[in-house]
This record gives C-alpha cells, structure tokens and sequence, in this order.
C-alpha cells in the first residue's frame, strides 16, 4: 500500500504525510489507553462498593446458610440484568474485597495501576501485612498481573528484611511507602534465588560473578525494581595497594551506591570490615552530591542468624544474604523462611521492651 499524500499548495514547505500519521494514531492509542484504565478503575470501585455494601447487612457472619441464599438470589437477579459478571462466586470475590481492603481512600490510591485481576491475586494471602506490601510494592513498580503472581509465588515478603520486623515497624514502613520512601528493608531480600544462573556442583566467585554479568536482566529481576548496574571488579587504589569490589549497582530510589560482594563460604564476621573499607571508600571517592551514603550486601552461601544479629550491621548499613543456586520446594522455603521471622520478630520485640 502506499504511504498517503497530501496536495501540497504552491509556495508551502512539504508535510510528511507518514510522520503526521503516526503522530495521529499516537494518540488516539494514548487517549484510548487513560479510557480503558479510568473504566477499569471505575469497574473496580464499583465492585468494592457493592461488596462493601453486602457486608453492612451481615449476610456471612453469624447467618451463614441465610446469607448465601439472599446472595444466590441477589446473583440470579444481577446475571439477568447485567451479565455473569455478578455470579454468585463473583460477589462473593467482591466481599472478600471489601472486607480486606477496608479503607476506601487506600483502594482508590491503588486503583492508579492495580486493576481487578491484580486484587483477585491478592486476596487468597492470608497475612494481612504481607498482602498489604503487595499491593503497594505493586503500585509503586507497576507490577503487571503475571508479575504479582511471580512475586508472590517467589514469597518475595517473606524473604524481605521488613518481613523479620514487628507488626507496628512494618505497618509504620508501609505508611512510609504509600508517602513515596523507600528504605532499605523494602529493597533487599534474604535469601535471594539465583537458580536461574545455571551453576551447578562445584563453583568459583569468578563463576558466580560470570553468570551474575551473563544473566544480568535477571539478576536485576530478583534484585528488585530501581537497581542499575555500574561495575564490575571496581577498582580500589588506596595507598600502594589496589583492590577490588566484586559488583557495584545504584539504587535510583533509596539514592545511593549499593556494594555487593560475592562469598562461597559460610558468612564470616570478617567480612564486615573488608565491605567497611569498601563503602568508606566508596563515600570518599565515588559518593556524588545528593545521594546517600553507600550500602553494601554480601552475599553468601549460607548466615548465621545470631553471628549476624550480634553484628548490629543495620548501622553500619550493611546487610548479609544468603543465595540459592537451587531453588528449593517452595513450601520448604516457606517455612523456614516462616521459621526466620518469627525468631527475628521475637528478637525485635526484646529490642523494643529493653528500650522501653
């Protein structure tokens, strides 16, 4: 087909035809996608209203063979006149909505970029806390469906520092997240799941850093949203010697440099001092104005939870992980990962009652 012309008036300068067109459709894309996404997020409060107002009558606590009649009949009368869009179970989906989700303004900020196929992911999580940092973490990173469901499949709350808190801290840092600040207990994750690297039997760092530069994309995926790649093997001159930081990123959300070092053995309280020279290092020489002061993360095959506990490493903001070339059976990892935050929960809330 050819590219459409117009008749070009005597002494007037030459339109591009093509570049007009494409220019055009642009935008009725663009105008078309903010009416899809305002009816979607219409659609979506509609649903939570109407299961909000289910809720006021009380229809499943204390009456609960009652209720599901007076739903089965709500439902009949609704799928005639609307459509299977309000079947019983679909109701009963919008319920749970309303019932989970119970304050309105927090359902209408989401709405932004969570659409309904985003909250039905959400609402067979049990741990109010941890649905709730889905979602959010979901606004933020405008997570699409497949990705939610990624995240949580991956328990990617449980293997978040903020998960190993007390309740208050983690609702306190929630709040935060929703007035757009991100700490550093959103950002990394222990351990992390590099199963996809490909390393098997015996490995060296320099395997590990290969397969870390050769599956970067994915590495970045499992880092979390916001990392950038900046170096590899950094150089460090101090004084007549050199050394050398295995990987550097920047997080363009907590601004500022963050440190990782590669480790095959057992985590060592050794380690910590070498990531301090690194990250004074770092502060001195590569800290740029308006940033904040670097932040390392050694990653090693396996931690010590009281070793790194008794480190007290969140002031020294450094944090250790463990990483996992094979992935574990998930409901395995669950509950060890389970295991993990009720003792660091417990270690918190000691915390908390000596400062009191």
């Amino acid at each position: 087909m050819s590219k459409p012309t117009m008749p070009r008036p005597q002494g007037t300068v030459t339109i591009d035809a093509a570049a007009l067109l494409t220019e055009l459709r642009g935008m009725i894309h663009s105008a078309r996608h903010r009416v899809a996404t305002v009816a979607n997020a219409e659609q979506t409060l509609l649903y939570w209203r109407l299961g909000r107002r289910i809720l006021t009558e009380n229809l499943t606590e204390g009456r609960a063979e009652y209720g599901k009649r007076i739903l089965a009949t709500l439902s009949q009368e609704l799928v005639a006149e609307f459509g299977e869009g309000f079947s019983y179970s679909s109701l009963t989906r919008m319920v749970r909505f309303a019932e989970l989700f119970a304050d309105e303004e927090i359902v209408v900020s989401l709405l932004q970029h969570l659409g309904w196929t985003h909250f039905l992911a959400l609402l067979p999580i049990k741990d109010h806390l941890a649905r709730e940092f889905y979602a959010e973490m979901c606004r933020v990173e405008r997570w699409p469906v497949r990705t939610l469901r990624q995240k949580i499949s991956g328990v990617l709350y449980e293997r978040t520092a903020l998960s190993k808190n007390t309740e208050a801290v983690i609702k306190a840092e929630l709040e935060n997240l929703r007035d757009g600040q991100m700490t550093p207990d959103m950002v990394f994750r222990d351990p992390y799941l590099l199963d996809f690297l490909g390393l098997q039997g015996a490995f060296s760092e320099k395997d590990l850093e290969n397969a870390i530069l050769r599956e970067m994309e994915r590495f970045l995926l499992e880092l979390g949203s916001g990392f950038s790649f900046v170096a590899r093997q950094k150089r460090m001159s101090v004084g007549k010697d050199d050394f050398y930081l295995d990987l550097l990123f920047y997080h363009r959300f907590l601004r500022r440099l963050v440190a990782i070092e590669l480790k095959l053995e057992s985590f060592q309280p050794s380690h910590i001092g070498q990531m301090e020279f690194y990250l004074r290092w770092l502060d001195k020489h590569e800290r740029a104005a308006g940033e904040e002061s670097p932040i390392g993360l050694i990653l090693c095959a396996c931690a010590d939870v009281e070793q790194v506990e008794l480190l007290q490493l969140d002031g020294k903001s450094i944090r250790v992980a463990e990483y996992l070339t094979e992935l574990p059976p998930v409901e395995l990892l669950r509950s060890r990962l389970h295991l993990a935050i009720g003792l660091a929960r417990e270690q918190a809330a000691r915390r908390d009652g000596d400062g009191e």
